[in-house]
């Protein structure tokens, strides 16, 4: 166990089908018999390590035992077959809220709630303001949490659970729900975790956010292990190959990366007649039109835009979120356009860059970097530097 945090050894799990139920005694006494029924295998012989420090995901199709496995090595379900070995204190973010008592303020569910995780009272007393401030209920905390919405509940299930502090943190699809500040937070939250050595098991259909957070991979297929290994290598199979982190690069520069969920399929510089352009005038108005693709349902995503200098310094950037018109729902393909009525850059050559990520901008979909390289020509100007500001001088003479 020194080398490892987790390990499953020949895992096996059964759950029972009913055809049919005996509802009232009655029917069990004259059918002299109990209920029909078959024996499911929801885990067939899994085996697996994770090494302390590491980070797994685990993917597969609904019903191929993700939920189960997680639910076994927290204890909450007992294998019929085979061990589960844990070195460390574990927290699992499954089913946030779960356990609150819906007639208790948030106040008392946190306690309440920390000592279920393996919190003491002391514990709680000392982070008790950092898991109210991180889940965003000050005005509400001493509020029965029947009256909170299902937003609040979430946000204060993670917070608690994410202030235990685990050496193994189990991961079930709650960084995909929640508001976009919410799942921000989370995912900053789970990063840190990252960084600090901590082990994390994630379970996720998110592919993007798997390939993010997880080096390794295994692919659960109908209660078995259908490929494990690196992550990219893992999801590039189970998909075939369409979901794959890829970078390109091209003899200008342009770099692309991303998960393969959404795609650019082009991207455009015009001028204020429509047309492309790879050179404009400063202070012109100009569009950048962008083409994107969907794979799959994006809730949420979001797009951006970067214009920078040759030498890599940005000059500006920004997002649909900073605008009115956010992209809800991308499903499908889409055309974005940025309408910018004056470019106040002096003349160079410049870099445009475009992405779209996830809400929280962790999960980099498609990356076009150095996308459009174009100039910028200023006429009846002498000035220097980046940006053309508008000014104007005053003489006054004074005469001896």
């Amino acid at each position: 166990m020194d080398q490892s945090a987790v390990v499953v050894d020949s895992v096996s799990k059964n759950f029972r089908l009913y055809h049919e139920r005996n509802r009232y005694i009655k029917a069990t006494l004259l059918r002299g018999r109990r209920a029909r029924y078959e024996e499911f295998l929801a885990l067939n012989e899994i085996s697996f390590e994770v090494g302390h420090g590491s980070t797994l995901g685990i993917i597969g199709s609904n019903g191929s035992g993700k939920t189960t496995l997680l639910k076994c090595l927290t204890g909450i379900y007992t294998p019929e077959k085979g061990s589960i070995k844990i070195d460390g204190n574990i927290a699992a973010l499954l089913e946030l809220g779960a356990g609150f008592h819906s007639e208790l303020t948030g106040s008392e569910n946190i306690y309440l709630n920390g000592s279920i995780l393996g919190m003491s009272k002391r514990d709680v007393q000392q982070k008790f303001s950092s898991i109210v401030e991180f889940a965003g209920l000050e005005r509400f905390i001493d509020t029965p949490v029947k009256n909170f919405s299902s937003g609040m509940v979430v946000r204060l299930g993670f917070s608690i659970a994410a202030h235990v502090e685990p050496r193994i943190l189990l991961i079930d699809e709650i960084l995909s729900v929640g508001d976009q500040e919410f799942q921000r937070k989370s995912s900053e939250k789970i990063e840190e975790f990252r960084r600090e050595g901590r082990t994390i098991i994630v379970v996720s259909h998110s592919l993007g956010l798997v390939q993010q957070l997880c080096k390794d991979a295994i692919w659960l297929e109908k209660g078995q292990i259908k490929q494990s290994g690196s992550a990219a290598e893992v999801i590039a199979a189970y998909t075939g190959g369409s979901y794959a982190i890829h970078t390109e690069k091209d003899a200008d520069s342009r770099e692309r990366w991303g998960t393969g969920d959404a795609r650019l399929s082009a991207v455009e510089l015009l001028a204020s007649d429509g047309s492309v352009a790879n050179k404009i005038e400063t202070n012109a108005p100009i569009k950048i039109r962008c083409q994107l693709t969907a794979h799959a349902r994006l809730d949420s995503p979001v797009l951006k835009v970067k214009i920078s200098k040759i030498d890599g310094q940005v000059v500006w950037a920004t997002s649909t979120q900073r605008g009115a018109n956010s992209i809800r729902v991308l499903d499908g393909p889409a055309i974005a356009t940025l309408d910018i009525p004056v470019l106040p850059i002096l003349e160079g050559t410049y870099y445009l860059s475009v992405a779209i990520t996830d809400s929280t901008g962790t999960t980099e979909y498609d990356h076009c970097e150095n996308w459009i390289r174009f100039q910028v020509h200023q006429t009846n100007l002498i000035e220097e530097g980046i940006v053309a500001i508008n000014s104007s001088w005053q003489i006054e003479r004074h005469h001896r």
